[in-house]
């Protein structure tokens, strides 16, 4: 059996959440409203304000499914509530975030400022110059521009220099040794 999939979801007040015969999900809530299409062979029952997921057989496929499925309900009522958020720290001589308008300003050691727009349900702050916050209510999108963000200057491992997530813990490397 599953150990995540067995578990029932419980709903918050305020938030409605629609399952259509075919699973696919809205999800509604105080800070906005998620839609996703989950596989069609699980059940997903809602009763008593609580959501259950059962599969239909025990093949490997629907083992895996079981899992996925309650998660990725739970992601969207857990954002539709609360949001989801990433810190990034900017590490580096010279290196800082500004944030103009929609767009945000890097400066990372390179020939030019690096300008990115925030895409559609997230936002980022900028409350020090070497600090970055990306929120938004869909977890996976979160993930993901934090993700793109960290690529533009990966932390490097002599010197520590770079983007890196708030608690990340770069393996620090010995440089050379002169004889």
């Amino acid at each position: 059996m599953s150990r995540i999939g067995i578990k029932p979801i419980e709903v918050p007040n305020g938030i409605d959440v629609k399952i259509d015969d075919k699973n696919y999900v809205v999800v509604k809530g105080p800070k906005g409203q998620l839609e996703q299409q989950l596989d069609k062979d699980m059940e997903i029952k809602i009763e008593n304000n609580e959501i259950t997921v059962n599969r239909p057989t025990e093949n490997k496929r629907h083992k895996s499914l079981h899992g996925l499925t309650r998660t990725l309900l739970y992601n969207m009522l857990e954002g539709v509530s609360k949001g989801y958020e990433k810190t990034l720290e900017i590490i580096g001589v010279g290196y800082r975030a500004q944030k103009q308008g929609k767009k945000l300003v890097l400066n990372l050691g390179f020939s030019h400022p690096v300008e990115m727009e925030d895409p559609d349900g997230i936002q980022t702050e900028v409350p020090s110059n070497t600090k970055v916050i990306v929120k938004g209510i869909d977890k996976q999108k979160v993930g993901n521009y934090a993700a793109v963000i960290r690529d533009l200057r990966r932390p490097e491992p002599y010197k520590g220099k770079g983007i890196r997530y708030e608690n990340e813990v770069v393996r620090r490397k010995e440089g050379k040794t002169a004889k």
